[in-house]
């Protein structure tokens, strides 16, 4: 497959094409499409420029109020926006907790099995093809709904998984968490063949070769990126379960951590690790499920961790995994559900270079209240007041807090603020390339120096060559020779 292959060609491809699109899709997921639940899904149309030619489909329950959570789902291949609403829960938890739902659908025009075509830079990269057309749609649902916008969020299952990756990692400044479910590291594959490569056996990268894929995705970019949640069979002959452990060597590197989990316990059977960043505050977590093929892990049933509908790559192995992920992003039970009010006057009170106060109005029958960063935990104070430590220099930050009562319920979050700790955002260093790597602002592999974060092409490894990196992010360093901010 090309990926210079315009849309409209698409259509008219070869057959040989065809056949190879029609392995990527037994391998990424053949996903049947249950019975279809129109009633339930609304079509949206224009919803931008649509560059990746996608369809929208939304659920929003009745009498949603503004000020929501929003979750963005990715079918797998072949399967369709109606095939994967309820069948793995995220409709039941969008009823119970309140929030809204988009379901992107691909279409056959752009792949002939219906995947996403995570593996096409036209498709994987900022601003183009299916990447935006996603971040189009969560754009409108704002415009429509006032979905809190510093809780939006990113999952799904197989090629709907490796695209979750590309959404974090494109998007940083759109979603707060991520999931990925049977899926791939961002920017694993360009072409077919490195796809299935990449599938299985995996691609053995370093924690920093993954991350400074990340980084490069938005080199400006100087914010907090998404949390990562991993799901992955130890059984996967499809996707191989080595992909676990390269997703969360990508995502704990760009998050500044190691890979030493921080807390490992069992959760309904699956083995589940947490890595938390220098404040404390989970940023990664994996659940590997024992003796699971490919697919997303469901639990049927109507007790209050369990949902879904099990068939072909939707697995009932006693673990519910929407669950467990929107809780990890604090959308609901017991990160939510309560009936106090949405307190008021949420303020910054102070900033320095490493941590943000903040202070708000208290909420009458509030025990203790939850501070959201970025849509992820920062703390749990018992009064209406806060300081988030541990924060880098010269970044924005969004924070929201909600209430909490007696019984340990968590009631409607605030309107979020911006706050931008002190420091520079950008510091600029002028020296030798030897230097540079020195100082560990730039790594040389066979002679040739490269720009960490960046990896921009510095040119040769000696005293001779010079350049200026601006840092524009801690550990992100881009060359600046036409002139940097002081």
């Amino acid at each position: 497959m090309n990926p210079r292959v315009s849309r409209a060609q698409r259509p008219r491809r070869s057959s040989a094409a065809a056949l190879v699109l029609s392995l990527i899709a037994l391998v990424l997921g053949l996903l049947p499409a249950p019975a279809a639940q129109a009633a339930s899904l609304t079509e949206v149309t224009g919803f931008g420029s649509n560059p990746g030619n996608l369809q929208m489909f939304r659920y929003v329950p009745d009498g949603l109020p503004a000020g929501r959570p929003l979750v963005v789902a990715l079918h797998g291949c072949t399967q369709s926006a109606a095939a994967y609403d309820g069948e793995t829960g995220w409709t039941r938890w969008a009823d119970a907790w309140g929030f809204a739902l988009v379901l992107p659908q691909q279409k056959a025009a752009n792949n002939a099995n219906s995947c996403f075509n995570w593996f096409q830079s036209g498709d994987f990269s900022r601003g183009q093809g299916e990447a935006l057309s996603i971040r189009q749609m969560t754009d409108r649902m704002a415009a429509d709904h006032g979905i809190d916008t510093s809780r939006v969020h990113v999952t799904g299952l197989s090629a709907g998984g490796a695209m979750s990756s590309v959404m974090a990692a494109a998007y940083p400044d759109v979603f707060a968490g991520a999931a990925v479910v049977a899926g791939l590291p961002f920017d694993c594959a360009r072409s077919v063949v490195e796809g299935f490569s990449c599938m299985n056996p995996g691609s053995n990268l370093s924690a920093q070769q993954w991350g400074d894929k990340v980084r490069a995705a938005y080199p400006s970019y100087a914010g907090p990126y998404p949390t990562m949640s991993v799901w992955h069979g130890t059984s996967d002959s499809t996707v191989a379960p080595m992909n676990m452990t390269e997703l969360v060597e990508q995502w704990t590197q760009v998050h500044g951590t190691d890979t030493v989990a921080d807390v490992s316990d069992t959760v309904q059977g699956a083995q589940h690790k947490v890595y938390q960043d220098g404040a404390g505050a989970p940023v990664v977590e994996s659940y590997a499920i024992t003796g699971m093929g490919h697919g997303q892990p469901v639990d049927p049933g109507s007790g209050a961790t369990q949902c879904g509908t099990a068939g072909a790559y939707v697995l009932d192995v006693n673990i519910c995994a929407s669950y467990w992920i929107g809780q990890s992003w604090g959308l609901g039970a017991p990160d939510g559900g309560g009936s106090l009010p949405a307190p008021s006057g949420l303020t910054v009170t102070a900033t320095t270079e490493s941590s943000v106060s903040l202070s708000w109005n208290a909420v009458a029958g509030a025990t203790s209240y939850r501070i959201y960063r970025g849509g992820s935990q920062a703390g749990a104070p018992s009064s209406a007041i806060f300081t988030d430590t541990g924060l880098a220099p010269g970044t924005a930050y969004s924070y929201t807090v909600a209430a909490v009562d007696g019984s340990g319920a968590v009631g409607a979050s605030s309107t979020s603020v911006q706050a931008t700790t002190a420091g520079a955002a950008h510091r600029c260093y002028t020296d030798n390339n030897y230097n540079h790597v020195a100082a560990g602002r730039a790594r040389q592999n066979l002679g040739t120096v490269y720009a960490n974060g960046s990896g921009q092409n510095m040119g040769l490894y000696n005293v001779f060559v010079t350049h200026t990196l601006e840092e524009t992010a801690p550990g992100h360093f881009v060359i600046a020779d036409s002139g940097c901010p002081a």
